[in-house]
């Protein structure tokens, strides 16, 4: 049945009208965005597909076009607006990290993570440069690897975080996998990665594995 044909009471547009956008679920929210749904399917059932899909929303928002177009009932369209809307959300999130301490703000940190990297196919590595105060400068992909790995070299990394004038520095990068833990391998990094900046006085603050909508904190376990 098409979303026109239910009681007024039930569209996820009327609805969101009706009591505001808080109310609705990720499904009828991603729904009143699509508008149409395909033959057989309404634009609620194709919206819980692509989350179901894509683990949810920062994963959907996250993932890149050509896993997108996989999916049956994304065209040209509907993927441009996808992408203007999870740049927005980008923009929003680095524009709230920009305005504050990043470690007042550790939410907006993982929220902005989880939606930069979440999704991708294969691994990456992303510094975000802080000053004296913990604001964001710049957030910078320093390395790209395969689905399993990526290989990440100390010395590019400080020569990066001098030229952005870095006090501080977080670091992050994904695990395709889902799997949203450090292994033997990424703990090993992390030192190695914070006794090298030491040299030039640049404190490494964290570091987070982010899987899909998990990121999991180096310092909150005790890792640095």
């Amino acid at each position: 049945m098409a979303i026109t044909d239910w009681p007024a009471s039930e569209r996820p547009r009327e609805r969101m009208l009706a009591l505001g956008p808080s109310q609705l679920s990720d499904a009828e929210l991603l729904a009143v965005w699509l508008r149409t749904g395909v033959r057989g399917k309404s634009a609620v059932d194709l919206a819980r597909e692509l989350l179901a899909h894509f683990g949810g929303v920062a994963g959907l928002l996250s993932t890149d076009h050509k896993a997108l177009r996989t999916i049956k009932g994304l065209g040209d369209a509907k993927l441009a607006q996808l992408s203007a809307v999870a740049e927005l959300a980008r923009r929003a999130l680095a524009g709230e990290l920009r305005a504050g301490s990043a470690l007042a703000s550790p939410q907006a940190v993982r929220d902005y993570l989880r939606l930069s990297i979440g999704g991708r196919p294969h691994e990456v590595f992303v510094a975000l440069y802080l000053d004296a105060q913990h604001r964001v400068l710049a957030v910078e992909e320093l390395f790209r690897g395969t689905l399993t790995q990526t290989s990440v070299y100390p010395r590019e990394v400080v020569k990066a975080a001098l030229a952005s004038n870095a006090a501080a520095i977080i670091f992050a990068h994904n695990h395709p996998s889902g799997v949203a833990e450090p292994s033997q391998a990424d703990e090993l990094l992390t030192r190695s990665l914070k006794d090298a900046l030491a040299l030039v006085d640049i404190r490494v603050l964290d570091h987070f594995i982010v899987a899909g909508n998990r990121a999991l904190s180096f310092a909150e376990r005790g890792l640095l």
